[in-house]
């Protein structure tokens, strides 16, 4: 049985390399790839099911021109003024730029998610529901507070623990001369 086990395992690792070889990542990449392509091809025929060409149309010129045009120019710019900003300051380590983005991102990917109801552009919600909409606007800016606090907590935390290891680490490399 173990040698019939190193067999199946010795031609399922010479089939990836092979997956490798020819497609340049893993099978596991090309199958989650292919996942979201059936995904993708499920929502669009739901989509074209409604024929709501217009909606269509809309979400591909936004997605491709203010996205690419627009969005993807002002998101680099800003994220070079952050790097700039925290580049000069030699205590805060090298991925200091990452405790700004991953809040960032979280909170615009949220803004993206609910648009319609932070902005109170969605009647129809109020009317499904019998919900208050004006409550999302103050708890979207709340989330995003709380995601920036915790993040400048956690790199606050991060930078006193490494000069806390780094003074441990020259403690230990020269000890004291004893003078006698």
């Amino acid at each position: 049985m173990a040698g019939v086990r190193r067999t199946v395992r010795e031609a399922a690792s010479a089939a990836g390399a092979r997956v490798r070889r020819v497609y340049g990542e893993s099978p596991l990449h090309l199958l989650v790839l292919l996942t979201s392509f059936v995904i993708c091809c499920y929502a669009g025929v739901l989509l074209l099911d409604r024929d709501d060409w217009g909606g269509i149309l809309i979400w591909f010129v936004g997605a491709a021109v203010l996205h690419d045009l627009v969005l993807a120019p002002l998101y680099a710019l800003l994220d070079r003024a952050v790097r700039s900003a925290l580049g000069r300051r030699p205590s805060l380590p090298r991925t200091a730029v990452n405790y700004v983005r991953v809040p960032a991102a979280v909170s615009l990917l949220l803004l993206l998610v609910y648009w319609p109801l932070v902005t109170r552009a969605s009647p129809s919600y109020e009317a499904a529901t019998r919900l208050d909409i004006g409550v999302f606007l103050g708890r979207w800016l709340l989330i995003t507070a709380a995601l920036f606090v915790a993040s400048a907590l956690w790199l606050g935390w991060r930078t006193w623990y490494g000069r806390r290891a780094r003074a441990r680490a020259r403690v230990r490399q020269d000890p004291p001369h004893r003078t006698g």
